[in-house]
C-alpha cells in the first residue's frame, strides 16, 4: 500500500494549486489597473472647478438660461404682432387685455417719455374712452410747431400712432432702428423694461429717408406674464 503513494504524484497535485492561483492574482492585478483608467475616462465629463462647481452643471445652466430667453422673446414679439395688428385694423377694444393690469398704458407722441406729463390710462379708462370717443385729450406738443394735439383717443391711435403703415418684417427686440434728433430716454424710462420696435423707412425718395417713422411697444412683466405699459412713436424731429 506504501508504493502506491509515490511523491511524484504528491508534488504534482501540489503545481496545480499554485498555477491556479497564479492565474487568479493576474486577474485581480489586471482588474485593479482597470479601474482607475475607467475613472479618469469618466471625470473628461464633468470638470471639478476651484469652487466646487462642474463645467458640465453650468453648461446645462447656461442652456437653460438662453431657453428661458428666447421663450420670453418669442412670447413678447408674438404679443407685438398682435398688438400691431389690431391698431393697424382699429380693432382697438381687443388690445385691453395686453395693458398692464395696475401699471396701465403710456403714450408718447415721440422718442422722449415725459413721465409727469404722457397720458396714461388704465385697462377700464382705455376702454371707457374709447366708447366715450367725443372726449378729447392734450397728448403733446408738436414738433417744429408747438402746437398743442388735442384729439380724441381713437383719432389719436388711428392717426398719430397708424399701425398699419408698419409692417411686422421691420421689427427688433430691444434694439433701435430710427434715431433723429429727438433724445430717447425709453431705457432710462423704463429700466428692465423689453420693447419692440416697428420701422418704417419712408416712402417718399425726395425726403431722402428723413420721413422715417416708429413705434415702440414696451413690455413689463406681471405675475409671471408680460403686458403692455407704453406704445412710444418716433419720428424725425426738428
Amino acid at each position: 500500500m506504501t508504493q502506491l503513494l509515490k511523491p511524484n504524484n504528491n508534488s504534482s497535485c501540489l503545481k496545480a494549486p499554485s498555477k491556479l492561483l497564479a492565474i487568479l492574482t493576474a486577474c485581480l492585478l489586471a482588474s485593479a489597473c482597470a479601474t482607475p483608467s475607467m475613472s479618469a475616462n469618466s471625470s473628461t465629463d464633468s470638470t471639478i472647478r476651484p469652487d466646487g462647481s462642474s463645467s458640465s452643471n453650468n453648461n446645462a445652466s447656461a442652456t437653460t438660461q438662453n431657453s428661458a430667453s428666447q421663450s420670453k422673446e418669442a412670447q413678447i414679439l408674438q404679443q407685438a404682432e398682435q398688438i400691431q395688428n389690431y391698431l393697424a385694423t382699429d380693432n382697438y377694444k381687443a388690445l385691453t387685455a395686453f395693458i398692464h393690469p395696475t401699471k396701465g398704458v403710456r403714450f408718447s407722441m415721440y422718442a422722449y417719455v415725459h413721465k409727469d406729463s404722457d397720458k396714461v390710462f388704465s385697462r377700464e379708462q382705455f376702454t371707457t374712452y374709447l366708447q366715450q370717443s367725443r372726449i378729447k385729450f392734450t397728448w403733446g406738443a408738436k414738433d417744429g410747431s408747438g402746437e398743442l394735439h388735442i384729439t380724441t383717443l381713437p383719432d389719436f391711435l388711428n392717426n398719430w400712432v397708424a399701425a398699419e403703415q408698419y409692417e411686422v418684417k421691420n421689427t427688433t427686440f430691444n434694439k433701435f432702428q430710427g434715431s433723429g434728433n429727438s433724445l430717447n430716454n425709453l431705457k432710462v424710462a423704463y429700466p428692465g423694461a423689453d420693447f419692440v420696435e416697428f420701422y418704417h423707412s419712408g416712402k417718399n425718395p425726395e425726403y431722402q429717408g428723413i420721413d422715417w417713422r416708429a413705434m415702440r411697444l414696451v413690455f413689463d412683466e406681471y405675475q409671471g406674464k408680460y403686458y403692455l405699459v407704453a406704445i412710444v412713436n418716433d419720428q424725425w424731429t426738428v
